[in-house]
């Protein structure tokens, strides 16, 4: 994951660099006390009972202090949320998809895929999941393992465990992060993750290191931090393990009629490709969907409404969303992956798109909750419910559906 995301899901991630302004934080010491006895009143009997010795328990947590300079923090105890900066601007998902940027990321993802060859076979083999898929999560995450991940991820995670948001949430990453020090997979040195407690390559938090981080190369540790076998590995099992249809692709960039509103989207909304291609919708080039695709079902997917690219996504779209809920993150990695194999951009164009921000969004998304839409929730953020029921807005009002503001 990129440093300014934060996973809170599964194994991520919600967008707080232009949404978080951190609370005010204490002089640093101030809460050391109070910090030591949530340690050892809260995390210490927790994690004797999940397993872990009384040796690393001495060991990691003595002199461990909280590091306020992380963002997003609350207060010990839960002192409120902190403020949303609903002033930042809102971005359109064109911003994520500069073809300098993919041409960039292709040439060394080609050279890796070259060099790691007989591992990604064997990944591949075992998981059932597509060498470039595995490889464009690498990119994404942490730049083919390149990225700087920085924090010392026990403090991390016990710090927000103590003065963040989800503080429960949190004790469990803690526990989970003393386990995996305690098994042995890592030093604690060694164990670095973003200022979300994300760890290593593949930007695992710690639960779902102790679920689906692999051993790959033989080792005897899941090393997703130095090990690139491990961390392809771990990759691919991760997306096996939340439902990876083998021989599936993640979408199709298709060409979407007037006739269908763009308020069909969603992944609530399927029904066999085969029916999308009578009412109209094509794939772009003169393409043809491959033959076994036409039963099954396909989801539109118009991130932009009808200012953008428009996609019949499947149910790998999903399992992409499952490392990353946004539909954004997911249509990245999907693009990426297509862009190994023939480097070229998507067909339609992101056509401009006045800017905003997410304070406006959000009233906007607040005044069509009040009339009864549903709009996934007011935060500022356009996801496909918001799209949808802008869409049906638009069509209620006698405007042609554009699924996004006008």
């Amino acid at each position: 994951m990129t440093t300014c995301l934060v996973r809170f899901r599964a194994i991520g991630a919600a967008a707080l660099c232009a949404a978080v302004l951190a609370a005010p934080h204490p002089a640093d010491g101030a809460d050391d006390a109070r910090f030591r006895q949530f340690l050892d009143r809260e995390i210490v009997p927790a994690a004797r009972a999940a397993g872990v010795s009384a040796g690393t328990l001495t060991r990691e947590l003595s002199g461990l202090t909280p590091d306020t300079s992380l963002p997003g923090l609350t207060g010990p105890g839960g002192g409120g949320p902190p403020k949303i900066n609903y002033q930042a601007e809102f971005r359109a998902p064109a911003r994520y998809f500069s073809d300098n940027r993919f041409t960039a990321l292709v040439r060394t993802g080609r050279s890796l895929m070259a060099r790691h060859k007989r591992t990604l076979d064997a990944v591949e083999r075992r998981f059932g999941v597509p060498r470039r898929i595995v490889l464009a999560i690498w990119a994404r995450e942490s730049g083919y393992g390149s990225a700087s991940i920085p924090k010392d991820a026990l403090r991390v995670v016990a710090t927000r465990a103590f003065m963040g948001q989800r503080q429960d949430f949190f004790k469990k990453e803690t526990i989970a992060a003393l386990k995996i020090l305690d098994d042995g997979h890592i030093r604690r040195r060694e164990m670095k993750s973003s200022w979300g407690g994300a760890l290593g390559q593949p930007q695992f938090l710690p639960t779902s290191f102790l679920r689906y981080a692999v051993d790959f190369d033989g080792d005897g540790r899941r090393d997703i931090w130095g090990s690139a076998p491990d961390a392809l590995a771990s990759i691919a099992n991760y997306l096996k393990a939340h439902g990876w249809v083998p021989g599936r692709d993640w979408g199709y960039e298709v060409t979407v009629p007037a006739g269908i509103s763009c308020s069909r989207e969603g992944p609530d909304r399927g029904q066999p490709i085969a029916k999308w291609v009578r009412e109209g919708v094509r794939r772009v080039k003169g393409r043809d969907f491959p033959a076994f695709e036409l039963k099954l079902p396909g989801y539109l997917l118009m991130p932009a409404g009808r200012f953008g690219p428009a996609f019949i996504a499947t149910d790998n779209f999903f399992v992409l969303k499952e490392y990353n809920e946004s539909d954004v993150y997911a249509l990245f990695v999907g693009h990426l992956a297509d862009r190994y194999g023939n480097d070229v951009g998507f067909v339609g164009d992101w056509r401009p798109i006045r800017t905003t921000t997410r304070g406006k969004v959000r009233q906007l998304q607040l005044s069509m909750e009040k009339a009864g839409h549903d709009v996934g929730g007011a935060d500022g953020l356009i996801g496909f419910k918001t799209r949808r029921s802008l869409g049906v807005l638009q069509q209620q009002r006698g405007k042609a559906p554009t699924c996004w503001l006008d």
